[in-house]
C-alpha cells in the first residue's frame, strides 16, 4: 500500500526528472562550447532575417514586419473612425433634440398669441360697454421716437499728480 501522507511514487519520479532536466540544461548553458554555438545560431538567424528583408525590399514585396506594421496602423485608423462615428451620432441626436423643443415653443407662442388676441377683444368689448374711452397717457410716460442711439457722453478723468 502507498503511504497517503507523503507524495506518491509517480510524483517523486516526476520531480526528480524535472530536477535532472533543469540541472542538465543549466550545465549545457554554462558550457562555453554550447553557449557559443547558441550565440552563433542566433546571429545567423538574425542575418538571415535581414537578408530576407533586403531581398523582399529589392523585389518590392512587403515583409512580414511591414504587413504587421500596416495591420497595426489599420487597427488604429479603424478605432479612430469608430470614435468619430460615435461623436457624429451623439451630435446628430443633440441636433434632433434641439429641433423638437423649437416646434413645441412655436406651438406655445401661437397659443399665447391667441389668448392675447382674445383678451384684447374682451377688453375692447368691456370698454365699449362702459362707454369710457381709455385715459390718455401722461406726457412723462409717452414714448419718444429716436432716430438712432444717443452718443455716449465722454467721461472726463482727472489725472492725479504724484507728490514728490
Amino acid at each position: 500500500m502507498a503511504d497517503e501522507s507523503g507524495p506518491g511514487l509517480r510524483d517523486r519520479l516526476a520531480k526528480q526528472g524535472e530536477d535532472a532536466l533543469g540541472k542538465l540544461a543549466q550545465d549545457l548553458l554554462e558550457n562555453p562550447l554550447v553557449n557559443s554555438a547558441i550565440t552563433r545560431a542566433f546571429d545567423a538567424r538574425e542575418r538571415a532575417a535581414q537578408a530576407q528583408e533586403a531581398a523582399l525590399g529589392a523585389l518590392n514585396i512587403p515583409s512580414a514586419a511591414d504587413v504587421e506594421r500596416l495591420t497595426r496602423r489599420l487597427r488604429s485608423v479603424s478605432q479612430r473612425m469608430e470614435g468619430i462615428e460615435e461623436a457624429v451620432d451623439r451630435l446628430d441626436q443633440r441636433v434632433a433634440g434641439l429641433s423638437k423643443p423649437a416646434a413645441a415653443l412655436d406651438e406655445r407662442l401661437g397659443a399665447l398669441e391667441g389668448q392675447l388676441t382674445k383678451l384684447s377683444g374682451e377688453i375692447a368689448v368691456l370698454t365699449r360697454a362702459l362707454g369710457a374711452a381709455p385715459s390718455p397717457v401722461p406726457r412723462e410716460q409717452e414714448r419718444l421716437e429716436v432716430d438712432g442711439p444717443a452718443p455716449a457722453p465722454k467721461r472726463r478723468t482727472a489725472k492725479k499728480k504724484a507728490a514728490s
